[in-house]
């Protein structure tokens, strides 16, 4: 087909949305080469940069991939199914791996992550919700887990340094029965979680974590943990790229009243 603007319609957005509607429709389906520059251009009747950003803004989208020499992919999709409810579970049992990696193993993907411990004076927002006086110190968890090679998701965990200083939690290792429970041997049993979710764009720093494409948002989960006395000790903060992930929550126990 010939494309030709209409209204305030600009050619490339007219093109990009043919794409993806093939895109949606299944004609095109994951990791499908697209047309070359070339083809699309003949196929369009346009220029070949009005075919580029319609092709950028795909990119963008997450909906397609470049992969040089080659050209351009249909981007195989397979989210993530976050259910931050599910925290307070048992640990597995495997002493190997903590939850993410049990659960994602056990659905045949490939789950792998880096952990880095340090000592820090923690962001403004961290350090109010652990209610930490000016100056005290925190230690951060910092975890980026990866699905089949690409990372997905980090998670950040804070706690105050005084509470865990001489803990497994300062050491950059997994803890297989769990940070929470090491809490709950020192005497910091959390009994209740407070949870925060914000979709907003990514920080430079995000985007090189997490390699994320331009254009791509995030929702940031932050989970503060407290103690039967309504004390916090440990803030976490999940960051979760919107094209990588659905936030799954249940409830049950709803009072009939709510269903009618």
């Amino acid at each position: 087909m010939a494309a030709a603007r209409q209204g305030r319609v600009s050619v490339w957005a007219q093109i990009a949305q043919d794409l993806r509607s093939k895109i949606a429709d299944g004609t095109l389906v994951a990791d499908a080469q697209l047309p070359t520059e070339a083809d699309l251009t003949a196929q369009y009747g346009v220029a070949r940069a009005t075919v580029r950003q319609a092709l950028t803004a795909l990119v963008n989208e997450g909906l397609i991939v470049p992969r040089a020499p080659r050209g351009y992919f249909v981007r195989h999709r397979k989210p993530l199914f976050y259910r931050p409810q599910t925290e307070f579970r048992p640990q597995p049992k495997t002493p190997e791996m903590d939850r993410f990696m049990a659960d994602h193993s056990a659905d045949g993907r490939e789950p792998w992550q880096s952990i880095d411990v340090a000592i820090v004076a923690p962001p403004p927002d961290v350090m109010q919700r652990l209610k930490l006086q000016e100056g005290e110190l925190a230690v951060v968890r910092r975890r980026v887990r990866h699905l089949d090679g690409e990372p997905f998701n980090t998670n950040d965990s804070y706690f105050p340094l005084r509470l865990v200083q001489d803990t497994e939690i300062m050491r950059p290792v997994d803890i297989a029965r769990g940070a929470n429970q090491v809490l709950a041997e020192h005497g910091y049993a959390q009994v209740r979680a407070l949870d925060e979710i914000y979709v907003r764009m990514p920080s430079p720093d995000e985007v090189r974590r997490l390699e994320l494409a331009p254009g791509t948002p995030v929702a940031c989960h932050v989970c503060t943990g407290l103690c039967p006395d309504g004390t916090p000790v440990r803030v976490v903060v999940n960051i979760l790229p919107g094209d990588r992930h659905v936030i799954v929550y249940e409830r049950d126990g709803m009072p009939a009243k709510d269903h009618e």
